[in-house]
């Protein structure tokens, strides 16, 4: 192992520790080692960020690189080039000597070289008598032959965190690709929601990043932009589903038959209230948490103030009315979204219509709600009661108002309607099932007394 001794700088330039360490550092070199000088710069090159040390910097390296005369470092030769700044100037591109000398002691401070200066300064070399050079003095290439595992190891980590960072730029252009198409699709198709909010969010996230951004600062904004992207997503995939029922039912509705309606709405009429109960929870099933929408509106005619031109005609319209009521309630997203997937989304906006119905009953409608998604998901809530009693209030309540007086009614010369053709009409005006209809039956049924008088 060629010893190396420690030296001191000419001239006013002061000896460090650091500079001291990183001779004796040179010094435990095992004498077998080898590595492949270009191969070795071009590492260096991947790990000048955590080196310390610029472009400019590492053309000045590769200068003295080229003047070793071999392409494999090793301890078999010296490891000191000694060129003029002359030289090191033509092959540096014509680099000015103040440039050079600053970027020559950048390395040194680097820890990349060791400046071994001669008593007067000048680099050469003192040549024996077979020719061949004794003693050298100029810059000692030895800290790169040490150094060696530890720079490869620098630019292993700098290139992961240059991956990493490309991958994360990817993810965050394709977020906010993302975003942006899926809320234009969203007020194209007319999904009920607040887009110009959303819109309105994902300027303030997208703008909150600087343009040379750190790898922190893009892992924070892509975390939001992706919280953002999966909220949207569920609001669409919820209306999507909404579509999809909603089409079956357009698709299946004229072939519900049912040729014993008006049986059934006699004999239903005469049962107690036990076998009542009994009969809805077996003729809910499969889906307890469906209704003819002609029988929603009738229970809860406040919910069409809030649909398109203030009124309502299909599923989707009182779709968008319960989104706008579930806003005015203050309902979280996170619990309309929850009792959408339990009660699903037509369940979800009838009871949505019939708490609007008691809102001066219900303290947290958003908790009124959590509750019944609850009990839906124990299997232990049924739209049926929740109906049967809005209609029995509007009943009692048309049983105890004042008669008006048919003189001043506007069809006081209609033609009057027997009980029986109006039971029939609604019977058949949605071929609805006979649980619906007997709720139907039961709130015209309650109010039909008042006109006998």
């Amino acid at each position: 192992m060629q010893s190396v001794a420690v030296t001191t700088p000419f001239g006013r330039r002061s000896m460090t520790l650091a500079m001291l360490s990183t001779q004796l550092e040179a010094t435990e070199i095992d004498s077998r080692k080898t590595i492949d000088k270009w191969k070795l710069f071009r590492t260096i090159y991947e790990a000048r960020g955590p080196l310390g040390v610029s472009d400019r910097t590492l053309a000045v390296l590769n200068a003295l690189l080229s003047f070793y005369p071999k392409t494999e470092l090793g301890e078999d030769n010296s490891l000191v080039v000694f060129p003029s700044n002359a030289q090191l100037s033509m092959r540096t591109h014509g680099m000015a000597g103040t440039t050079l000398r600053r970027h020559l002691a950048a390395l040194v401070e680097a820890g990349l070289i060791i400046r071994k200066d001669s008593p007067n300064g000048k680099r050469y070399a003192r040549k024996g008598r077979a020719g061949d050079a004794r003693e050298a003095f100029g810059f000692n290439l030895a800290p790169l032959l040490a150094r060696s595992e530890e720079i490869e190891r620098l630019a292993a980590e700098c290139i992961a965190e240059r991956q990493q960072l490309r991958w994360l730029k990817e993810q965050l252009s394709l977020c906010r690709r993302d975003i942006a198409k899926l809320i234009e699709a969203a007020e194209e198709a007319e999904v009920p929601s607040d887009w110009a909010d959303v819109q309105a969010q994902f300027d303030s996230i997208s703008l909150c990043l600087p343009r040379s951004a750190s790898q922190q600062e893009i892992e924070r904004v892509l975390s939001e932009l992706d919280n953002l992207r999966q909220t949207i997503v569920n609001c669409l995939k919820t209306f999507a589903k909404t579509e999809k029922v909603v089409a079956i039912e357009h698709q299946n509705g004229g072939h519900i038959q049912n040729s014993d309606i008006n049986s059934k709405i006699e004999s239903e009429a005469i049962v107690d209230r036990d076998t009542e109960k009994t009969s809805i929870s077996s003729l809910v099933t499969p889906n307890q948490h469906d209704a003819p929408l002609n029988v929603v509106l009738k229970a809860c005619p406040e919910i069409a103030f809030y649909g398109p031109a203030g009124t309502i005609t299909t599923w989707n319209d009182l779709l968008r009315a319960s989104s706008v009521v579930q806003k005015i309630f203050a309902i979280g997203e996170s619990a309309y979204h929850r009792a959408c997937e339990v009660i699903g989304p037509k369940g979800t906006a009838v009871i949505i219509a019939c708490m609007l119905e008691r809102a001066d009953q219900i303290n947290s409608p958003g908790g009124y709600l959590c509750d019944l998604t609850r009990k839906a998901e124990r299997r232990e809530f049924s739209l049926a009661p929740m109906l049967n009693a809005l209609m029995r209030a509007k009943a009692e309540k048309e049983r105890t108002s004042p008669i008006p007086d048919r003189s001043l009614a506007p069809n006081a010369d209609a033609t009057p309607v027997s009980v029986k053709d109006l039971r029939c009409r609604i019977a058949q005006s949605e071929q609805q099932p006979a649980i619906w209809s007997t709720i139907a039956h039961r709130g015209t049924s309650s109010a039909l007394p008042n006109h006998r008088r």
